[in-house]
């Protein structure tokens, strides 16, 4: 024969695979349960039949546990209530306690820890069936007592500062995790008044703010959730997001303050607006960039062209190679920019870093002078890296450069690298990391060092320390988009007096990519052609000027404006087009969108593709699509014509 049950538990748990096993638990410790996953469910077996306790989860969908109970206790008051929770905040077990329940248990549950819970639980239901009044007098005050035992307990193992006071604001107790963050041993906070954790200026304000807080008894009045600075120990301030509740203690109504330092947020939510404002800073500056070489392409074209004639006087060809010079420099300037913009081609390769970086310590010797030791530090087991060699060189010549300045008398430069997993808890307190293997290479000088603010400032394009005439401030920016082109990110680690160090973070190449191709093909000189082009841009002096050269060369050129001209020609034009020459960045039509409405018309047509930077149209990642011609603004005569001639005579 078997015993009576202990008890009738109504159980509620959203998560029916946990509450069926926790079922079966407690019927073999000889409990009579029934279990329900949602608490409308619940209430209706508990308006039907009776039961002495109500087990259920904090946090569910529908009628939450704290709601549940409080439904439940109106229908039967003498009900027992426990709550159980994974998920719970400080917050959520204080009105839980205050709403009825006895206890409140985590998850994962154990039988040990709930099977005591439960025997608990029937011995106060017990005594309010015995004696409902005597019970209201000293139940009160023992579940009071449990409540702030169990509050002390969930106290300790919330991850942020809190501070319980008064209502005359002096502290009763605090969390391990407060005397950290404020920098105090817990005696010496007991007792004192809460203003001891507010800055001296914002004093009077708080005092007024409590006031206010104590008067309406409500958590808003005191701005729950606002940003405020705490005081330290040490005299530093912290910012902190405070949340505010409150709570009856043993000796009457008291106030929880929850600090969270965002120190860390604040950090990240500092790189978020930086990188936007380079992103941003960098879309301007491609466009920028796009405008200008159509404009140099012009210049440098033209040039070209009136020097090549045999009547320009000598004067005359001095003030046009003059002209073609600073043109270049212009040039060589809009390269800078559409690094930092990341709208440059890259020709990667795969390659080991240490045999790049000890291929430049001759040369780097040279570029810092005597008085500056260079020290590498090579790492071991490095992986390789899927780089455009020339650029990843142009880095490190850059932060050389920024190393030699910054130690005018002389120190010491130590390049180092080494091999490095950057884990989810990296990615989260850096912005734009995505988590994996990368091969890190670090610059360190022992120069002047700089401040918060420059430190903020030294990827903008433009942005220099230097004296007028010294920099055009584009390096750093040209460093940063050549490494955020690969995939990688930079760090800047600095303090003025004590040094730089530079940290390049870049992926470890990709199996599957193919290693360095062997040495290019020597320049040879264009050769003319009798094939038809039909040649689009939007530009009209570059149009003109692409006609000209073109034509000189032989080929039968048709232009038009844009991509419905286009189109009308090669629908109307009766015989064959060899080549479409055309710009990628055009209004209404780009260059790729026009070459896919050609290709069913005019199957057996090239495509060369020419513009100012690049375009998702035709290159991904800093790669040209594969089979893709390009030939980037400005060029040069000679250069469009050997680019023509080897698109026409690349194989289909």
């Amino acid at each position: 024969m078997n015993p009576a049950p202990l008890a009738r538990i109504l159980m509620v748990d959203d998560e029916a695979p946990n509450m069926r096993a926790l079922c079966d638990t407690l019927r073999d410790h000889n409990y009579e349960i029934e279990g329900f996953t949602n608490g409308e469910e619940a209430l209706e077996a508990l308006r039907d039949r009776p039961f002495d306790l109500l087990l259920t989860d904090l946090m569910m969908p529908g009628i939450d546990g704290v709601e549940l109970l409080a439904a439940a206790l109106n229908i039967d008051p003498h009900i027992v209530g426990i709550l159980m929770t994974g998920k719970g905040t400080i917050e959520t077990a204080v009105q839980a306690m205050q709403t009825g329940a006895l206890d409140y248990v985590l998850k994962p549950l154990k039988v040990s820890a709930i099977l005591p819970v439960l025997a608990r639980a029937l011995e106060i239901r017990r005594l309010r069936n015995e004696n409902a009044d005597l019970h209201r007098r000293v139940e009160a005050e023992a579940e009071l007592r449990r409540v702030e035992g169990r509050f002390r307990t969930l106290v300790e193992s919330i991850p942020d500062a809190l501070v319980v006071s008064n209502l005359e604001g002096r502290i009763l107790l605090l969390n391990a995790q407060a005397e950290v963050q404020f920098g105090y041993a817990r005696h010496e906070l007991i007792g004192r008044a809460i203003e001891t954790l507010v800055p001296p200026l914002a004093r009077e304000s708080h005092v007024a703010s409590r006031a206010e807080y104590i008067a309406a008894h409500h958590v808003r009045a005191m701005g729950s959730g606002r940003i405020l600075h705490a005081l330290r120990k040490d005299g530093t301030e912290v910012p902190v997001e405070i949340t505010l509740s409150p709570v009856e203690m043993a000796d009457g109504p008291a106030v929880i303050a929850i600090a969270r330092d965002v120190t860390e947020r604040r950090q990240l939510e500092a790189q978020v607006r930086q990188l936007q404002k380079l992103e941003g800073i960098g879309q301007l500056a491609g466009g920028i960039a796009h405008d200008f070489n159509n404009l140099l392409t012009v210049i440098t074209g033209r040039c070209q062209l009136l020097l090549a004639r045999s009547e320009v006087d000598d004067r005359s060809r001095r003030d046009l190679e003059l002209i073609q010079k600073t043109a270049m420099r212009a040039v060589a300037l809009t390269k800078q920019i559409l690094a930092f913009s990341r709208k440059q081609i890259l020709e990667p390769q795969i390659l080991d870093l240490n045999s790049v970086v000890a291929g430049m310590t001759e040369m780097l010797h040279r570029l810092i002078g005597e008085h500056i030791d260079l020290v590498f530090n090579p790492g071991s087991d490095l992986g390789r890296v899927l780089v455009d060699p020339g650029q990843i060189e142009q880095v490190i010549m850059n932060l050389a450069v920024n190393a030699r300045d910054a130690m005018p008398e002389g120190g010491s430069l130590t390049l180092e690298t080494n091999s490095v997993e950057l884990g989810a808890p990296y990615a989260l307190e850096h912005v734009g990391v995505t988590p994996g293997n990368y091969v890190m290479l670090a610059v360190s000088d022992t120069g002047c060092g700089m401040d918060a603010a420059t430190q903020a400032r030294i990827f903008e394009p433009f942005f220099t320390t230097k004296e007028p005439g010294r920099g055009t401030g584009l390096g750093l920016a040209t460093l940063y988009g050549v490494v955020k082109q690969h995939g990688g990110n930079i760090w800047v680690y600095s303090e003025p007096g004590h040094g730089t160090t530079f940290k390049v973070y870049l992926p470890h190449a990709p199996h599957t990519v193919p290693t360095a191709e062997g040495p290019k093909a020597p320049r040879v000189r264009p050769g003319h052609g009798t094939e038809t082009v039909l040649l689009v841009e939007d530009e009209d002096e570059i149009r003109r000027l692409a006609r000209e050269l073109l034509t000189e060369y032989g080929y039968t050129v048709f232009e038009a404006r844009d991509g419905s001209e286009a189109l009308l020609i090669a629908e109307r034009h009766t015989g064959p087009i060899h080549l479409l020459l055309t710009d990628v960045i055009m209004p209404r039509m780009n260059g790729r969108a026009l070459a896919e409405r050609l290709a069913p018309l005019r199957p057996e047509m090239k495509v060369l593709y020419m513009s100012g930077y690049t375009d998702t149209a035709i290159v991904h990642h800093g790669r040209l699509d594969a089979e893709t011609e390009f030939i980037p603004k400005p060029f040069m005569p000679e250069d469009l014509a050997l680019k023509v001639r080897s698109a026409l005579d690349a194989p289909e």
